[in-house]
C-alpha cells in the first residue's frame, strides 16, 4: 500500500510544479500567487524558500545549463544557478493573465499553458529553443497538466475547465501536436483534474484539485486506483527519488498564518511504479 509523508509545509496558496532534480538529488516545488521557489532533500529533510520573485511564477523547467527558465504573467525569465534574475521574452499574449504548468520536450523546447479570465482565452503555447512562441490552440481558462507516452509518440494535455485530459500524436521532429482525441472525461464528483505524470509503463497519475486525491489510470483511459490526501486540493505530482520510485505532489489552499495541512508537499513511496527523467529546456543554448 502507498505510504504519504509529509515533507514541508510552507503554507502554499497554490503549490506546483513538483520537478525531480536528478543532478543535485532535491526535488523543487513553487508557490505560484508569491512567485516562490522551494527545494527540499527527501534524505536528509532539509527544505528552504530559495527564490521569491516580485511577480507569480506558473510554471518552471530546469534548463540544460542548470538554470531554471520561469514562466511567468506574459514573460520568461532566466535564474541561473548563482542567483541572477534576467526576463529573456514578455509580452507573448493579450489574453492570458498568467502561464500555468509547462513541460520541456525531448529536443529541448518547451509546451506553455496559459490561463485566462476569458474562459476560451487560454491555451498551449510552443516555445522553441531560439525563444519563438507559436499558439498551438486555445479554448480553456485554465491549461493543466501535460505529459509524453513512453515511446514518445503521444502528448496528454488536460484542460482543466472542461475536466478533461485530451491525446495527441507529437512529432518530435517539429514539435507538431495532431489528431486530438478525448483520454479521459472527469465526472465533477472527482474534482478538477490538474497536473499529472507518467510512469514507465504507460499509467498515468492524474491529480485532483478540490478532489482529495492522485488517481491512477490505465493507458487505454481507465479509472484503476485512487490515492486519497488529507487536504483538498491536491495540484501536480512526479516521480522523483534515487530510483525514480517515489511521487512527490504539491498541494494548495494554505494561508499565511494559518496553520493547516493545505499547501504543504507530500512524498508518496511503495507505490509500486517507475517514472523517467523529466525532459531539461534547451532555451536559448
Amino acid at each position: 500500500m502507498p505510504e504519504i509523508h509529509a515533507i514541508a509545509n510552507y503554507h502554499c496558496n497554490t503549490g506546483e510544479n513538483p520537478l525531480w532534480n536528478d543532478r543535485d538529488g532535491k526535488i523543487y516545488w513553487e508557490d505560484i500567487p508569491p512567485g516562490r521557489l522551494f527545494r527540499a532533500d527527501p534524505v536528509t529533510g532539509e527544505h528552504e524558500n530559495f527564490f521569491t520573485s516580485t511577480s507569480p511564477i506558473g510554471g518552471f523547467t530546469f534548463q540544460d545549463d542548470d538554470a531554471l527558465l520561469l514562466f511567468q504573467d506574459n514573460k520568461i525569465a532566466r535564474l541561473s544557478p548563482d542567483g541572477k534574475y534576467e526576463v529573456l521574452k514578455e509580452g507573448i499574449d493579450g489574453q492570458m493573465t498568467r502561464f500555468n504548468d509547462v513541460i520541456a520536450d525531448p529536443e529541448g523546447r518547451v509546451y506553455a499553458g496559459t490561463m485566462s479570465n476569458d474562459p476560451l482565452g487560454g491555451g498551449l503555447f510552443k516555445v522553441e529553443r531560439d525563444l519563438s512562441v507559436t499558439c498551438l490552440f486555445r479554448g480553456t481558462g485554465c491549461s493543466n497538466g501535460m505529459g509524453f507516452t513512453p515511446d514518445l509518440k503521444q502528448f496528454y494535455w488536460t484542460c482543466s475547465t472542461r475536466r478533461k485530459i485530451y491525446l495527441y500524436d507529437y512529432d518530435r521532429r517539429t514539435g507538431a501536436l495532431t489528431r486530438e482525441r478525448l483520454f479521459y472525461n472527469a465526472p465533477p464528483t472527482e474534482g478538477f483534474p490538474d497536473g499529472m505524470t507518467v510512469d514507465t509503463d504507460g499509467f498515468i497519475w492524474t491529480t485532483r484539485w478540490d478532489g482529495y486525491a492522485m488517481l491512477k489510470l490505465s493507458p487505454e483511459g481507465r479509472y484503476l486506483d485512487k490515492i486519497g490526501f488529507p487536504v483538498g486540493k491536491v495540484s501536480s505530482c512526479v516521480f522523483g527519488g534515487a530510483n525514480l520510485d517515489e511521487l512527490f505532489v504539491t498541494t494548495a489552499g494554505g494561508k499565511d498564518g494559518k496553520d493547516t495541512l493545505d499547501g504543504t508537499l507530500y512524498r508518496v513511496t511503495k507505490v509500486g511504479a517507475r517514472g523517467t527523467k523529466e525532459f531539461r529546456s534547451k532555451i536559448g543554448l
